[in-house]
């Protein structure tokens, strides 16, 4: 049986990539699931150094294979922003509401068409041998005036995926279809075909 630490206590993710990632004698662990350890400065400039950082600590710490992500939300109209800084965009980490607060204040008087947005994610992974497999996914979108939906977590009731028309937010459409355009579904498809 192959272990691979996932780099996240992210419910989510854990899922996502357990579905995603299905290779037969491979035993999925979380990080509560290993001896701690402190968690690693996540102060890399991209989405792939930052996912490189948690992998390497992780596979460092518990001596097995290490899969790790980074994600976020790249807003065309500020610059990129919110970036590697999306869980923690308005200063606290993982305050899904405030940080939909601050992107509506943001882009207040920017007109629809300039509202043009991406989920990037780059998932870096580890090999038992120390040998590094990267990938990478995207989805395009807009943001909406306002919040929609009950589902999903960060930007998801925001976020208006062309692959809907921007008639629904990632917060209004099942995990299965989510899982079918997501930036990570699309990341971890990818590294799937690497490691195939």
């Amino acid at each position: 049986m192959k272990k691979v630490v996932i780099a996240t206590n992210n419910a989510h993710k854990v899922e996502e990539i357990r579905t995603a990632l299905d290779f037969e004698g491979w035993e999925f662990l979380t990080l509560s699931q290993c001896e701690p350890y402190a968690e690693p400065a996540e102060d890399a400039d991209t989405f792939e150094g930052n996912a490189r950082i948690k992998a390497r600590a992780a596979f460092e710490h518990t001596g097995y294979a290490a899969l790790a992500d980074d994600s976020g939300l790249a807003v065309d109209a500020l610059g990129g922003a919110p970036g590697v800084f999306s869980a923690r965009y308005a200063g606290v980490h993982g305050d899904d509401a405030a940080n939909n607060e601050k992107l509506l204040c943001e882009l207040a008087d920017v007109a629809d068409a300039d509202r043009t947005a991406r989920f990037v994610c780059s998932l870096v992974f580890i090999d038992d041998d120390g040998e590094e497999t990267c990938a990478s996914g995207t989805i395009e979108g807009r943001i909406a005036h306002g919040l929609s939906g009950e589902g999903g977590f960060g930007y998801d009731p925001l976020f208006l995926p062309d692959a809907f028309a921007g008639e629904k937010s990632l917060a209004e459409v099942t995990q299965d279809e989510k899982n079918a355009i997501s930036h990570r579904g699309n990341a971890l498809r990818a590294l799937k075909a690497k490691l195939s």
